[in-house]
């Protein structure tokens, strides 16, 4: 294998902390991951100032596109501490396409981008190639990204993470919630854990607890990495499946805001949502933050998805047979609460209804 040098008129780029052939590596190792992610739409290999794709819309009569950007927080934070760096990219990529679904948009592509003080290649490579999971189990393809390496912004070892994802969906077929109607089931959907949200806190929770990554999780067969670095669920299979067959009025994407501030985004202003507590199995990591961060169950499903991940909103007759579906589909669902009609004005839009 001949090693190709950097020329003599890149040295000065190089002395000044930028490695051009750490960059050009790491291209040429994740062009096969990222051609695994391409469907029939991608016209363009990695390496052009711009990533092509042509969207199938024969049957969209009036199509329209759907975006979203997002990152992944200090959850980052935990993937360096623990140097375990290949599931991030799950959750990047679960973040945006996890938007664009609560639309009933199809993910079509994926762009990513990287951003390190000094650039690891075995690091980065991790990392795109979580990526390149996220984006096959979205069915969706890694149309590019951006890997920069900027000395002196990031201390040793950091790194940052943004995607973005464009979806697809036709104007008839757009899921807003203007149909939502009192007496309508909300049906919540089970999360893998805490998702890529409230980690800023988790993180001190955990500092506060003295546990270390390779410690055994409490009341789990799982280490602390394992549980707290859990990617997020990808809920594109299931959602586009149930909307197949099922008239799906509203979605919510359970991020950072919890119950309190993500369920009201997908609500009309005549209705509210009532939720049962108790209704869904909580995982017992939202537990032991409770418990270990001192906090109220309102104070957690602020802040948390304490176990439901997604949520659809579906009428009433149609709950049984979507539960079936979605069990069928190898995730946990459970009907949660009801919608209301909108109670007097200032009043909160989600009542979270305690057992006495």
């Amino acid at each position: 294998m001949v090693t190709k040098k950097t020329p003599a008129r890149s040295r000065a780029y190089t002395e000044a902390g930028v490695n051009i052939e750490a960059g050009n590596s790491l291209v040429s190792r994740i062009k096969t991951l990222i051609s695994q992610t391409h469907t029939h739409g991608v016209l363009s290999d990695i390496g052009g100032f711009g990533g092509l794709y042509k969207p199938d819309i024969a049957n969209l009569p009036t199509p329209v596109l759907v975006a979203s950007t997002d990152g992944v927080g200090t959850k980052l934070k935990l993937a360096v501490a623990w140097n375990h760096h290949n599931t991030i990219g799950i959750d990047l990529v679960a973040m945006s396409v996890n938007d664009i679904l609560v639309q009933g948009a199809k993910p079509l592509f994926f762009l990513d981008y990287f951003a390190t003080g000094k650039l690891d290649v075995d690091t980065a490579y991790a990392v795109i190639e979580g990526v390149a999971e996220g984006c096959k189990q979205a069915g969706c393809a890694l149309l590019g990204g951006e890997t920069a390496e900027m000395p002196d912004m990031y201390v040793p070892g950091d790194y940052d993470l943004a995607g973005f994802c464009v979806g697809i969906v036709d104007n008839s077929a757009i899921v807003d919630g203007s149909g939502i109607r009192g007496g309508d089931s909300i049906i919540g959907i089970a999360s893998s854990g805490p998702h890529a949200n409230g980690y800023s806190l988790i993180r001190k929770i955990l500092d506060a607890s003295g546990l270390k990554g390779e410690d055994p999780f409490p009341g789990s067969d799982k280490s602390v990495r394992e549980v707290l670095l859990a990617p997020t669920t990808i809920y594109v299979d299931c959602i586009r499946n149930l909307m197949r067959d099922f008239h799906i009025k509203g979605m919510v994407h359970i991020t950072g805001g919890g119950f309190y501030d993500n369920i009201p985004r997908s609500l009309h202003a005549q209705v509210s949502a009532s939720i049962n507590f108790g209704s869904w199995e909580i995982p017992e990591v939202f537990h032991w933050l409770k418990e270990q961060g001192k906090l109220s169950w309102p104070e957690m499903l602020q802040i948390f998805n304490c176990g439901i991940g997604f949520v659809v909103i579906v009428p009433q007759e149609d709950v049984d047979e979507v539960l079936r579906r979605i069990t069928a589909l190898q995730l946990s669902a459970w009907e949660i609460g009801k919608i209301e009609h909108m109670k007097p004005a200032g009043e909160e839009r989600v009542n979270i209804r305690f057992p006495e």
